[in-house]
């Protein structure tokens, strides 16, 4: 069996990173895959950048949106071409190890059809390591509101089993919102503990109003999970905690 993976990435305004992206993926190891790249109408170079590749690379295929319209939006697209037996997504930033692919191919029929894997944090040259995120083993439904150890880097979802959810068209947290879709039909997320990826953290990211942010999250439990308030303070309280130690790691 040679199944097919169904690669997913939004772009907007990467040109400065997207060739090294899509490089990562050529290098995979597993070779049998389609990649959907849905360019957020940049205002860069980014399409001609991805245009070039597509063309010397049948598998690429460059889907560029007619308005700005967010990662969520741009995403459900590539979900809903996706032809693959399995499903996976890579931001237009990151970068993949050599053997993400087969080492997630390999180990998903031993799951519940959904995996997750480790990943090292770079900065935004890739020049110096700020640390790494070990996934758990597993997490559940309930583990995931708590804190998302589940990155849109590695996550690997078996489609042929669990079928095609779409993300909450919402600003932030759409992929948290997507996990948390697969892990109401199972039981839990496995993880890979071996580093499989690099996600860089560029400037901007470090510069994020954390207020805003935690505003998000509050109104996600409440507004797209419809969590009680009891339940969205108790969550909630674990989310500002798991994610303050993550900053301040990021902060070095």
């Amino acid at each position: 069996m040679n199944p097919l993976v169904s690669i997913i990435t939004p772009c907007f305004n990467a040109q400065d990173f997207i060739a090294e992206t899509i490089v990562s993926v050529q290098n995979q190891t597993f070779t049998n895959w389609e990649w959907f790249i849905m360019d957020d109408f940049s205002t860069d170079n980014a399409v001609s950048i991805i245009a070039e590749f597509a063309q010397k690379d049948t598998r690429i295929k460059l889907l560029p949106l007619k308005k700005n319209s967010g990662p969520a939006i741009a995403r459900n697209m590539g979900i809903a071409l996706a032809k693959g037996n399995y499903m996976t997504f890579i931001d237009a930033d990151d970068v993949w190890k050599p053997q993400f692919l087969a080492e997630n191919v390999s180990k998903i029929a031993q799951s519940e059809g959904f995996l997750c894997a480790s990943y090292e944090m770079y900065d935004e040259t890739l020049n110096r390591k700020l640390g790494e995120l070990i996934v758990p083993k597993y997490a559940t439904y309930a583990a995931i509101l708590k804190t998302n150890t589940i990155s849109c880097l590695t996550a690997f979802v078996d489609i042929s089993r669990l079928g095609k959810e779409f993300m909450p068209e919402i600003k932030y947290r759409q992929d948290m919102g997507l996990w948390l879709k697969y892990l109401k039909k199972i039981n839990r997320v496995e993880g890979i503990q071996q580093c499989l990826a690099i996600y860089r953290i560029r400037k901007q990211s470090l510069s994020n109003n954390k207020i805003n942010l935690l505003k998000h999250q509050w109104t996600y439990y409440r507004d797209i999970e419809k969590l009680s308030f009891s339940k969205s303070v108790y969550y909630f309280t674990f989310w500002m905690y798991y994610g303050s130690k993550k900053y301040w790691l990021l902060k070095g």
